[in-house]
């Protein structure tokens, strides 16, 4: 089976040599072209049609979330994650706006961008197999489920990020769980991330206290649908995973 190919576009030439060193030593993937400067990469990209693009967003020509809107104006389905330093909410919102597919802040974990490559690949593979429309709807929900973490303000550059999505999921899948949180949700996320339940439980927890000491109780409550919290008062780290996994499963509807 041919493998799977790689278009790396960073802002230097050490960086891209760096990451093709890392996809060459690891074997599971082709790394088929590299740039610094957005121009040159969207023509190489649109003639080579790589399996997935690994971006950054301060490029020279185009910058990345330029490169994003015209790669994805021509091929809708094609894969984009963005690796970048910049990782403010507002720029990252735009980014998956536009349609990248995940975004990693740096400093990065080669085992985790190869881990989020490998589950972009699977989801769009699934797509193409299912006849149900689950897989459709389970391809959308990493992208709606990031939206309301940046919208909440939610920094996607924390570990509690990646843990919440995951819960979110877990629990969109199998709403049961949330009444397992502490024997089978924690200790799920902390085996697929390499770590402990009582550091996916800190992680989370850190995570909505950043949401909630940056004000914006209103546009939770407006966005979860319920006016559920005022002023300082927080939800558990299981309230907020199942009032997010249940506005999951009503739009799924």
């Amino acid at each position: 089976m041919p493998k799977k190919t790689v278009y790396l576009l960073q802002d230097t030439e050490e960086v891209n040599q760096a990451l093709k060193n890392d996809f060459t030593m690891d074997g599971e993937y082709q790394v088929i072209g590299t740039a610094t400067d957005g121009i040159k990469a969207v023509a190489e990209i649109l003639d080579k049609r790589p399996d997935v693009v690994v971006t950054e967003l301060v490029v020279a020509g185009y910058d990345g979330l330029c490169v994003i809107n015209k790669v994805k104006e021509a091929n809708k389905n094609q894969k984009i994650i963005v690796l970048s330093y910049l990782c403010g909410e507002e720029i990252v919102g735009k980014a998956m706006t536009l349609g990248a597919n995940y975004f990693l802040a740096k400093p990065y974990s080669f085992d985790v961008l190869k881990q989020r490559i490998g589950e972009t690949l699977e989801a769009s593979n699934k797509t193409v197999k299912s006849e149900t429309g689950y897989s459709l709807h389970k391809i959308s929900l990493e992208e709606k489920i990031s939206k309301i973490f940046i919208n909440v303000g939610i920094p996607p550059h924390i570990k509690g990020y990646s843990f919440l999505r995951e819960g979110v999921k877990m629990a969109v899948e199998d709403p049961a769980v949330i009444n397992n949180i502490t024997k089978k949700l924690y200790p799920s996320i902390g085996e697929k991330y390499q770590t402990t339940a009582s550091k996916v439980e800190r992680a989370i927890r850190h995570a909505i206290e950043v949401a909630w000491n940056r004000g914006r109780i209103e546009t939770i409550n407006n966005i979860l649908g319920v006016r559920a919290y005022v002023g300082a008062e927080k939800p558990t780290n299981g309230e907020f995973i199942a009032l997010v996994a249940d506005k999951m499963l009503l739009e799924q509807g």
